[in-house]
C-alpha cells in the first residue's frame, strides 16, 4: 500500500509541475484583454459560479465585459441567489456523492491495475536512468556501518 501511495504522490506531483509549465507558456501567449479578463475575473468570483452552475460560458462573459465593461451593472445581479437555487445546490450535493460512487463502480479494476502496472514501470525506468547517472559512487550521506561480529556473545570453551 506504501508503494502505491508513492506512485499516486509522484504522478500527482509530475502533472503538477507539467500544468504549471503549460500554463506558464499559455499566459506568455495570452492577448492582453484575455489576461485583464483573467484578472477581473479572479477579483469576482461569482463569475466563475456563474459559469460552474451553466447559466453562462466563458464566452459570453468575456464578450459582455469586452463590450459592456467592469462597471456594468450585469456584475452586479450575477451571483444572487433565490430560494429555489439554494434549496436545489443542497441536492446537487447529494447528487455529486451519488455520481462519484456511480463513477467508482463503473471502474474496471483490471484497468486500474494496468494502468498502476504501466506507472510502475515508468518509475523503474526513471529510477534506472538516475542510478545510472549517480554511477557506482555511493551517497556522501550513506556510510556502511562497520560489520561486527555475526554473534555479540561469543563464547569459547576452555
Amino acid at each position: 500500500m506504501g508503494a502505491i501511495t508513492f506512485v499516486k504522490l509522484f504522478h500527482i506531483l509530475l502533472l503538477a509541475l507539467i500544468w504549471a509549465e503549460v500554463r506558464k507558456v499559455a499566459e506568455k501567449k495570452l492577448h492582453p484583454s484575455v489576461l485583464q479578463f483573467k484578472e477581473f475575473v479572479k477579483n469576482n468570483p461569482k463569475i466563475i459560479q456563474e459559469v460552474r452552475k451553466g447559466k453562462s460560458t466563458w464566452q459570453e462573459l468575456y464578450e459582455d465585459w469586452y463590450l459592456l465593461g467592469e462597471d456594468d451593472s450585469r456584475w452586479e445581479t450575477i451571483g444572487t441567489v433565490n430560494v429555489s437555487e439554494s434549496d436545489s445546490s443542497v441536492e446537487s450535493k447529494g447528487d455529486w456523492m451519488s455520481s462519484i460512487v456511480s463513477m467508482v463502480k463503473k471502474m474496471d479494476p483490471n484497468q486500474v491495475q494496468n494502468h498502476i502496472n504501466n506507472l510502475s514501470q515508468a518509475l523503474g525506468a526513471i529510477q534506472g536512468v538516475i542510478t545510472q547517472f549517480q554511477g557506482n559512487n555511493p551517497a556522501v550521506g550513506s556510510v556502511k556501518p562497520s560489520e561486527g561480529p555475526k554473534n555479540p556473545f561469543v563464547f569459547r570453551k576452555d
